[in-house]
């Protein structure tokens, strides 16, 4: 997607935004057609911005791959992977014909190429005024989760404070915006 692209699909959607946010049980007809026609256009626009094919899984890896329904995320190599470390726990690992004359002692974690590799992920929080809530979809970059985040303080109803949390076997607090302050939800204190 080019820089035009970009800035007149961008324009749209946040057209079409507004148009929602205008949305009450009495709005016209012509204004239906309107908002109709920006979201044709809107439409127009991103079809002309795609150029691969529409993803068959939600694996960032294999987005083309073969499709496994039972898969979390629809990924058969990913799943055919994840299913091979618990079948050599059981099976013992497979055999190796370069092993074969090596005596071996069989490891009690398994190896390298049983495990799938572990994924990193950030993590845009927002608070909430009671605790920290995910406000997008986790993201595989970590510079694209800080665009999101700033375009989320941007906005036009911005939370109190957002966070981004690095996950990584393990969740680690990058970098926190704002002050979050708890905020009682009763009136008056709970009197």
């Amino acid at each position: 997607m080019n820089h035009a692209q970009l800035t007149a699909l961008g324009r749209a959607l946040r057209l079409l935004g507004e148009h929602g946010e205008a949305l009450t049980a009495t709005t016209p007809d012509a204004k239906l057609h309107e908002m109709k026609a920006d979201l044709r256009r809107a439409l127009d626009l991103l079809d002309e911005s795609v150029t691969g094919a529409a993803p068959t899984t939600r694996c960032p890896e294999h987005p083309n791959g073969p499709v496994d329904t039972a898969a979390p995320d629809l990924c058969l190599l990913c799943e055919t992977r994840r299913r091979a470390a618990p079948r050599s726990e059981f099976n013992g690992p497979a055999p190796d014909a370069r092993r074969s004359s090596e005596p071996s002692a069989p490891s009690r974690y398994g190896v390298r190429g049983d495990r799938p590799q572990p994924q990193q992920r950030w993590l845009p929080e927002l608070w909430n005024g009671q605790e920290w809530q995910l406000c997008g979809t986790p993201r595989r970059d970590r510079h694209e989760a800080e665009l999101y985040l700033a375009a989320q303080r941007r906005g036009p109803r911005p939370a109190m404070a957002y966070r981004l949390v690095h996950e990584f076997t393990d969740y680690e607090v990058l970098r926190v915006w704002g002050t979050p302050v708890k905020v009682d939800i009763e009136p008056l204190g709970n009197l």
